[in-house]
Protein backbone atom coordinates (compact mmCIF):
# COMPACT_ATOMS: atom_id res chain seq x y z
CA UNK A 1 0.00 0.00 0.00
CA UNK A 2 1.27 3.75 -0.95
CA UNK A 3 1.07 6.48 1.65
CA UNK A 4 -1.83 7.49 2.53
CA UNK A 5 -3.74 10.04 5.08
CA UNK A 6 -5.26 7.92 8.24
CA UNK A 7 -8.84 9.94 8.45
CA UNK A 8 -9.21 8.88 12.10
CA UNK A 9 -12.65 8.93 14.14
CA UNK A 10 -15.03 7.16 16.70
CA UNK A 11 -17.51 5.80 13.84
CA UNK A 12 -20.39 4.74 15.90
CA UNK A 13 -20.59 8.31 16.15
CA UNK A 14 -18.88 10.39 13.72
CA UNK A 15 -18.73 7.79 10.67
CA UNK A 16 -20.79 10.38 8.49
CA UNK A 17 -18.56 12.85 9.67
CA UNK A 18 -15.29 11.19 9.18
CA UNK A 19 -16.52 9.59 5.80
CA UNK A 20 -17.15 13.35 4.73
CA UNK A 21 -13.60 14.55 5.14
CA UNK A 22 -12.66 11.60 3.59
CA UNK A 23 -14.12 11.99 0.72
CA UNK A 24 -12.60 15.78 0.06
CA UNK A 25 -9.27 14.55 0.76
CA UNK A 26 -10.04 11.81 -2.17
CA UNK A 27 -11.19 14.68 -4.45
CA UNK A 28 -8.64 16.24 -4.03
CA UNK A 29 -6.47 13.31 -5.08
CA UNK A 30 -4.54 12.30 -1.98
CA UNK A 31 -5.48 8.64 -1.07
CA UNK A 32 -7.26 8.61 2.64
CA UNK A 33 -8.15 5.09 4.87
CA UNK A 34 -10.91 5.44 6.88
CA UNK A 35 -9.81 4.26 10.74
CA UNK A 36 -12.31 3.59 13.63
CA UNK A 37 -11.64 3.59 17.32
CA UNK A 38 -15.38 3.24 18.49
CA UNK A 39 -15.65 2.38 22.09
CA UNK A 40 -19.36 1.39 21.43
CA UNK A 41 -21.84 0.88 19.25
CA UNK A 42 -21.12 -0.74 15.16
CA UNK A 43 -19.92 2.01 13.23
CA UNK A 44 -22.51 3.81 11.09
CA UNK A 45 -20.43 3.71 8.21
CA UNK A 46 -17.94 1.06 7.08
CA UNK A 47 -14.26 2.06 7.90
CA UNK A 48 -11.55 0.83 6.26
CA UNK A 49 -9.72 -0.27 9.28
CA UNK A 50 -12.06 -1.87 11.69
CA UNK A 51 -12.08 -1.01 15.35
CA UNK A 52 -11.23 -4.63 15.62
CA UNK A 53 -8.43 -4.16 13.57
CA UNK A 54 -7.35 -1.42 15.96
CA UNK A 55 -8.33 -3.28 19.04
CA UNK A 56 -5.49 -6.23 18.35
CA UNK A 57 -2.97 -3.34 19.76
CA UNK A 58 -4.73 -3.10 23.16
CA UNK A 59 -2.77 -3.32 26.09
CA UNK A 60 -1.42 -6.83 26.86
CA UNK A 61 -4.41 -8.97 28.48
CA UNK A 62 -7.38 -6.77 26.71
CA UNK A 63 -9.37 -7.80 23.60
CA UNK A 64 -12.65 -6.16 22.27
CA UNK A 65 -15.22 -7.62 24.04
CA UNK A 66 -13.21 -6.28 27.28
CA UNK A 67 -14.39 -2.61 26.41
CA UNK A 68 -18.29 -3.11 26.59
CA UNK A 69 -17.20 -4.04 30.17
CA UNK A 70 -15.38 -1.10 30.94
CA UNK A 71 -16.91 2.69 31.63
CA UNK A 72 -16.59 5.62 28.57
CA UNK A 73 -12.74 6.62 30.60
CA UNK A 74 -11.52 3.26 30.92
CA UNK A 75 -12.38 2.50 27.06
CA UNK A 76 -11.07 5.75 26.10
CA UNK A 77 -7.90 4.79 27.06
CA UNK A 78 -7.42 1.57 26.29
CA UNK A 79 -8.28 2.12 22.93
CA UNK A 80 -5.99 5.52 22.97
CA UNK A 81 -3.25 2.67 23.43
CA UNK A 82 -4.14 0.62 20.83
CA UNK A 83 -4.88 3.46 18.20
CA UNK A 84 -1.26 4.82 19.29
CA UNK A 85 0.82 1.31 18.55
CA UNK A 86 -1.68 0.84 15.53
CA UNK A 87 -0.21 4.00 14.16
CA UNK A 88 3.32 3.58 14.84
CA UNK A 89 3.00 0.09 13.45
CA UNK A 90 1.85 1.86 10.37
CA UNK A 91 4.59 4.33 10.26
CA UNK A 92 6.90 1.93 10.30
CA UNK A 93 5.29 0.04 7.47
CA UNK A 94 6.00 3.76 5.27
CA UNK A 95 2.06 4.07 4.72
CA UNK A 96 1.51 6.89 6.66
CA UNK A 97 1.55 10.47 4.66
CA UNK A 98 -0.43 11.99 7.62
CA UNK A 99 -3.13 12.03 9.73
CA UNK A 100 -6.66 13.70 10.46
CA UNK A 101 -9.20 13.13 13.44
CA UNK A 102 -12.29 14.54 14.30
CA UNK A 103 -13.62 14.69 17.71
CA UNK A 104 -15.70 15.78 20.62
CA UNK A 105 -14.31 15.79 24.24
CA UNK A 106 -13.51 11.97 24.25
CA UNK A 107 -12.67 11.55 20.35
CA UNK A 108 -10.13 14.13 20.97
CA UNK A 109 -8.69 12.60 24.31
CA UNK A 110 -8.42 9.30 22.47
CA UNK A 111 -7.12 10.13 18.78
CA UNK A 112 -4.48 13.14 19.86
CA UNK A 113 -2.34 10.75 22.35
CA UNK A 114 -1.72 8.56 19.62
CA UNK A 115 -0.83 11.50 16.98
CA UNK A 116 1.57 12.60 20.00
CA UNK A 117 3.71 9.75 19.20
CA UNK A 118 4.33 10.60 15.50
CA UNK A 119 7.71 12.10 15.09
CA UNK A 120 7.51 15.99 14.48
CA UNK A 121 6.90 16.68 10.82
CA UNK A 122 4.50 13.81 9.82
CA UNK A 123 1.24 16.04 9.27
CA UNK A 124 -1.38 16.19 12.38
CA UNK A 125 -4.78 18.07 12.40
CA UNK A 126 -7.42 17.31 14.87
CA UNK A 127 -11.23 19.17 14.48
CA UNK A 128 -12.02 19.20 17.79
CA UNK A 129 -15.03 21.27 20.13
CA UNK A 130 -12.12 21.62 22.85
CA UNK A 131 -10.00 23.44 20.73
CA UNK A 132 -11.11 26.86 21.35
CA UNK A 133 -10.21 26.87 25.48
CA UNK A 134 -6.94 25.07 26.88
CA UNK A 135 -5.28 22.23 24.39
CA UNK A 136 -1.91 22.04 26.37
CA UNK A 137 -3.29 18.23 27.40
CA UNK A 138 -3.97 17.38 23.53
CA UNK A 139 -1.24 19.53 21.66
CA UNK A 140 1.58 18.12 24.48
CA UNK A 141 4.67 18.64 22.95
CA UNK A 142 3.97 17.61 19.39
CA UNK A 143 3.28 19.05 16.12
CA UNK A 144 -0.88 18.79 15.65
CA UNK A 145 -2.89 21.47 14.18
CA UNK A 146 -6.04 22.18 16.28
CA UNK A 147 -9.19 23.08 14.81
CA UNK A 148 -12.04 24.55 16.19
CA UNK A 149 -15.24 22.78 15.04
CA UNK A 150 -17.45 25.91 16.30
CA UNK A 151 -20.47 23.38 16.36
CA UNK A 152 -20.22 20.12 17.31
CA UNK A 153 -19.23 17.44 15.12
CA UNK A 154 -22.87 16.19 14.52
CA UNK A 155 -24.17 15.86 11.03
CA UNK A 156 -22.85 17.62 8.23
CA UNK A 157 -24.55 21.20 7.70
CA UNK A 158 -24.13 24.31 6.75
CA UNK A 159 -20.90 25.15 9.31
CA UNK A 160 -19.80 21.65 9.45
CA UNK A 161 -19.10 20.58 6.05
CA UNK A 162 -16.90 24.10 5.37
CA UNK A 163 -15.07 23.80 8.69
CA UNK A 164 -14.37 19.82 7.92
CA UNK A 165 -13.84 20.67 4.42
CA UNK A 166 -11.50 23.24 5.46
CA UNK A 167 -9.56 20.61 7.78
CA UNK A 168 -9.85 18.06 4.87
CA UNK A 169 -7.65 20.40 2.71
CA UNK A 170 -5.48 21.53 5.14
CA UNK A 171 -4.18 18.26 5.42
CA UNK A 172 -3.76 17.53 1.71
CA UNK A 173 -1.62 20.70 1.45
CA UNK A 174 0.17 19.10 4.12
CA UNK A 175 0.93 15.82 2.46
CA UNK A 176 0.98 17.13 -0.77
CA UNK A 177 3.83 19.88 -0.78
CA UNK A 178 7.30 19.26 1.21
CA UNK A 179 9.32 21.68 3.20
CA UNK A 180 11.79 23.52 1.25
CA UNK A 181 15.22 21.89 1.81
CA UNK A 182 17.44 23.93 4.16
CA UNK A 183 21.11 24.20 4.10
CA UNK A 184 22.81 20.40 5.66
CA UNK A 185 23.90 21.82 8.94
CA UNK A 186 24.19 19.43 11.83
CA UNK A 187 21.41 20.44 14.53
CA UNK A 188 22.37 21.14 18.20
CA UNK A 189 19.93 21.58 20.96
CA UNK A 190 20.42 23.78 24.07
CA UNK A 191 18.57 24.84 26.95
CA UNK A 192 18.34 28.21 28.51
CA UNK A 193 16.59 30.20 31.02
CA UNK A 194 17.19 34.07 31.93
CA UNK A 195 19.69 33.39 34.64
CA UNK A 196 21.89 31.33 31.97
CA UNK A 197 21.18 33.87 29.06
CA UNK A 198 24.58 34.99 28.63
CA UNK A 199 25.96 31.85 28.81
CA UNK A 200 23.89 29.96 25.99
CA UNK A 201 23.93 32.69 24.08
CA UNK A 202 27.78 32.70 23.86
CA UNK A 203 27.38 28.88 23.06
CA UNK A 204 25.39 29.72 20.28
CA UNK A 205 26.74 32.01 18.77
CA UNK A 206 30.18 30.47 18.64
CA UNK A 207 28.95 26.78 17.03
CA UNK A 208 26.70 29.28 14.83
CA UNK A 209 29.66 30.73 13.49
CA UNK A 210 31.06 27.09 12.79
CA UNK A 211 28.49 25.41 11.17
CA UNK A 212 25.92 24.22 13.39
CA UNK A 213 22.51 24.58 13.22
CA UNK A 214 21.34 25.35 17.05
CA UNK A 215 18.15 25.14 18.55
CA UNK A 216 17.26 26.67 21.94
CA UNK A 217 15.13 25.56 24.14
CA UNK A 218 13.71 28.08 27.47
CA UNK A 219 13.94 25.43 30.29
CA UNK A 220 9.95 26.18 31.42
CA UNK A 221 8.13 22.45 31.32
CA UNK A 222 7.53 22.29 28.03
CA UNK A 223 10.63 23.75 27.01
CA UNK A 224 12.34 20.33 27.92
CA UNK A 225 9.80 17.63 26.34
CA UNK A 226 9.81 19.71 23.45
CA UNK A 227 13.69 19.31 22.95
CA UNK A 228 12.99 15.73 24.17
CA UNK A 229 10.40 14.90 21.19
CA UNK A 230 12.61 16.06 18.91
CA UNK A 231 15.46 13.81 20.23
CA UNK A 232 12.75 11.13 20.23
CA UNK A 233 12.02 12.00 16.19
CA UNK A 234 15.90 12.14 14.98
CA UNK A 235 16.09 15.67 14.51
CA UNK A 236 18.73 16.79 16.96
CA UNK A 237 22.97 15.40 16.30
CA UNK A 238 23.90 16.96 19.61
CA UNK A 239 23.18 18.47 23.06
CA UNK A 240 24.03 20.97 25.36
CA UNK A 241 21.80 20.84 28.66
CA UNK A 242 23.23 23.76 30.06
CA UNK A 243 20.01 24.64 31.84
CA UNK A 244 18.64 21.78 33.66
CA UNK A 245 16.30 23.56 36.23
CA UNK A 246 13.69 21.33 34.84
CA UNK A 247 14.76 18.79 37.31
CA UNK A 248 14.46 21.11 40.26
CA UNK A 249 10.76 21.90 39.60
CA UNK A 250 10.40 17.69 39.03
CA UNK A 251 12.21 16.83 42.50
CA UNK A 252 11.07 20.24 44.98
CA UNK A 253 7.72 20.48 43.36
CA UNK A 254 7.60 23.62 40.92
CA UNK A 255 5.70 24.39 38.28
CA UNK A 256 7.94 23.98 35.50
CA UNK A 257 9.27 20.37 35.56
CA UNK A 258 9.74 18.40 32.74
CA UNK A 259 8.73 15.40 34.22
CA UNK A 260 10.24 12.22 35.19
CA UNK A 261 10.92 11.84 31.83
CA UNK A 262 13.53 14.35 31.71
CA UNK A 263 17.16 13.41 29.78
CA UNK A 264 15.89 10.31 28.77
CA UNK A 265 15.60 10.53 25.11
CA UNK A 266 18.92 12.13 25.28
CA UNK A 267 20.27 9.02 26.35
CA UNK A 268 18.15 6.66 24.52
CA UNK A 269 19.45 8.26 21.45
CA UNK A 270 23.17 8.07 21.91
CA UNK A 271 24.02 11.65 20.48
CA UNK A 272 26.45 13.39 21.87
CA UNK A 273 25.92 15.08 25.04
CA UNK A 274 27.51 17.84 27.03
CA UNK A 275 25.38 18.65 30.65
CA UNK A 276 25.59 21.29 33.10
CA UNK A 277 23.93 22.58 36.17
CA UNK A 278 21.89 25.83 34.91
CA UNK A 279 19.36 27.82 37.29
CA UNK A 280 19.58 24.51 39.65
CA UNK A 281 19.85 27.16 42.65
CA UNK A 282 15.95 27.54 41.92
CA UNK A 283 12.11 26.16 41.67
CA UNK A 284 9.84 27.89 40.18
CA UNK A 285 6.15 29.01 41.44
CA UNK A 286 3.94 31.57 40.08
CA UNK A 287 2.92 34.35 41.41
CA UNK A 288 4.20 35.31 44.79
CA UNK A 289 0.65 34.25 46.27
CA UNK A 290 0.73 31.15 44.71
CA UNK A 291 3.64 29.46 46.31
CA UNK A 292 2.31 26.47 48.90
CA UNK A 293 2.31 27.39 52.40
CA UNK A 294 5.45 24.64 53.14
CA UNK A 295 7.55 27.51 51.44
CA UNK A 296 6.18 30.47 53.07
CA UNK A 297 9.37 30.23 55.61
CA UNK A 298 11.88 29.43 52.41
CA UNK A 299 14.31 32.05 50.63
CA UNK A 300 11.70 33.84 48.12
CA UNK A 301 12.82 35.97 44.89
CA UNK A 302 10.05 37.55 43.36
CA UNK A 303 11.15 37.80 39.65
CA UNK A 304 8.27 39.60 38.50
CA UNK A 305 4.68 39.75 39.21
CA UNK A 306 4.06 36.15 37.56
CA UNK A 307 7.43 34.35 38.69
CA UNK A 308 8.22 33.64 42.38
CA UNK A 309 12.01 31.79 42.57
CA UNK A 310 13.03 29.59 45.69
CA UNK A 311 16.47 28.83 46.57
CA UNK A 312 17.20 25.09 46.87
CA UNK A 313 18.28 23.74 49.93
CA UNK A 314 21.54 21.87 50.46
CA UNK A 315 18.98 18.41 50.83
CA UNK A 316 17.25 19.08 48.16
CA UNK A 317 20.21 19.65 45.64
CA UNK A 318 21.37 16.04 46.59
CA UNK A 319 18.10 14.65 45.71
CA UNK A 320 18.53 16.33 42.47
CA UNK A 321 21.75 15.35 41.83
CA UNK A 322 20.46 11.39 42.72
CA UNK A 323 18.03 12.13 39.69
CA UNK A 324 20.58 12.94 37.54
CA UNK A 325 23.04 10.16 38.37
CA UNK A 326 20.18 8.01 37.80
CA UNK A 327 19.90 9.03 34.14
CA UNK A 328 23.49 9.55 33.55
CA UNK A 329 24.85 5.94 34.85
CA UNK A 330 22.42 4.39 32.11
CA UNK A 331 24.34 5.74 29.26
CA UNK A 332 25.87 3.73 27.21
CA UNK A 333 27.39 6.50 24.74
CA UNK A 334 29.73 9.55 26.11
CA UNK A 335 29.10 12.34 28.01
CA UNK A 336 30.47 14.95 30.18
CA UNK A 337 29.31 17.03 32.94
CA UNK A 338 31.23 20.63 33.41
CA UNK A 339 30.33 21.88 36.98
CA UNK A 340 30.49 25.67 36.95
CA UNK A 341 32.38 25.93 40.68
CA UNK A 342 31.53 29.92 41.21
CA UNK A 343 27.88 29.74 40.59
CA UNK A 344 24.90 27.98 38.34
CA UNK A 345 22.93 31.18 37.71
CA UNK A 346 23.05 35.12 37.52
CA UNK A 347 21.41 35.49 40.88
CA UNK A 348 23.66 32.85 42.28
CA UNK A 349 26.61 34.99 42.86
CA UNK A 350 28.38 37.00 45.79
CA UNK A 351 25.68 39.60 46.10
CA UNK A 352 22.79 38.72 44.51
CA UNK A 353 20.05 36.63 46.59
CA UNK A 354 20.50 32.99 45.76
CA UNK A 355 24.69 33.09 46.42
CA UNK A 356 24.70 30.03 48.50
CA UNK A 357 28.12 28.30 48.52
CA UNK A 358 26.57 25.11 51.12
CA UNK A 359 24.04 24.47 48.82
CA UNK A 360 26.25 24.60 45.86
CA UNK A 361 28.67 22.26 46.99
CA UNK A 362 26.52 19.29 48.22
CA UNK A 363 25.25 19.35 44.54
CA UNK A 364 28.60 19.00 43.19
CA UNK A 365 29.60 16.48 45.88
CA UNK A 366 26.99 14.21 45.59
CA UNK A 367 27.57 14.34 41.85
CA UNK A 368 31.13 13.32 42.40
CA UNK A 369 29.98 11.01 44.60
CA UNK A 370 26.96 9.02 42.66
CA UNK A 371 27.97 9.47 39.24
CA UNK A 372 29.64 6.35 37.98
CA UNK A 373 32.42 7.88 35.85
CA UNK A 374 35.34 6.74 33.10
CA UNK A 375 37.30 8.11 30.28
CA UNK A 376 34.27 8.29 28.48
CA UNK A 377 32.04 9.71 31.30
CA UNK A 378 33.50 12.58 32.56
CA UNK A 379 32.58 15.43 35.41
CA UNK A 380 35.01 18.60 34.77
CA UNK A 381 35.07 21.11 37.24
CA UNK A 382 35.63 24.38 35.87
CA UNK A 383 36.53 27.77 38.89
CA UNK A 384 33.94 29.99 36.64
CA UNK A 385 30.86 30.99 36.93
CA UNK A 386 28.16 29.79 34.00
CA UNK A 387 27.92 32.82 32.86
CA UNK A 388 31.57 33.60 32.20
CA UNK A 389 33.00 33.76 29.00
CA UNK A 390 35.69 30.91 30.12
CA UNK A 391 32.63 28.42 30.76
CA UNK A 392 31.14 28.91 27.44
CA UNK A 393 33.81 28.61 25.80
CA UNK A 394 34.89 25.12 27.81
CA UNK A 395 31.44 24.16 26.75
CA UNK A 396 31.93 24.70 23.19
CA UNK A 397 35.60 22.46 23.22
CA UNK A 398 34.01 19.68 25.24
CA UNK A 399 31.41 19.39 22.49
CA UNK A 400 33.58 19.48 19.99
CA UNK A 401 35.65 17.25 21.50
CA UNK A 402 33.03 14.45 21.56
CA UNK A 403 30.81 14.81 18.37
CA UNK A 404 34.58 14.86 16.51
CA UNK A 405 35.43 11.55 18.20
CA UNK A 406 31.71 9.93 16.81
Amino acid sequence: MSQAVYAIATMDTKGQEIQYVADRIRDAGVQVVTVDVGTGQRPTVVPDISRADVATHLPKGLQLSDLDEMDRGEAVTAMSEALHWFLLGQLTAGTVAGVIGIGGGGGTALITPAMQALPIGVPKVMVSTMAAGDVAAYVGCADITMMHSVVDVAGINTVSSRVLANAAHAVVGMVSHEAPPTEDKPTIAMTMFGVTTPCVDAVRKTLEGIGYNCLVFHATGAGGRAMEKLIESGLIHGVLDITTTEIADEIVGGVLSAGFERLDAIIKKEIPFVISLGALDMVNFGARETVPEEFDNRRLHVHNAQVTLMRTLPEENRKIAGFIALKLNTATAPWTLLIPEHGVSMIDVEGQPFYDREADTALFEELEELLETNDERRIVYLPHHINDGEFSNALVKEFLNLINSE
